[in-house]
């Protein structure tokens, strides 16, 4: 996973390079967290590009990841989503807490 921060706007990046399954979102989960608890960011995209599969252990990550991030007043949003990743997220109904550019 490849990650940025622009100080300026408060703005957290995460590519994510690998597929979400158990193991891939485990150490999604804690890289993610480390950074969200390092800069405190108000904005946190999940970039979805590089992702060809993903599984429930997915959503749960981006469920946790949108509660810390709510929690610290910020929001969560991802971007370059491919339809088969698309669907899934659809139909846990995901995209009505996090937007999908």
């Amino acid at each position: 996973m490849n990650i940025s921060y622009d100080e300026k706007d408060k703005l957290l990046c995460f590519e994510i390079t690998e597929e979400i399954d158990h193991h891939g979102s485990e150490k999604i989960r804690r890289q993610a967290d480390n950074e969200i608890e390092r800069y405190i960011p108000k904005r946190v995209i999940f970039d979805f590009d590089k992702v060809t599969f993903m599984d429930s252990a997915g959503i749960g990550m981006l469920i946790g990841r949108y509660k810390i991030v709510k929690m610290l007043g910020g929001c969560v949003e991802m971007i370059n989503v491919k339809p088969n990743i698309r669907k899934i997220f659809e139909m846990s109904g995901i995209p009505k807490i996090i937007k999908i550019s």
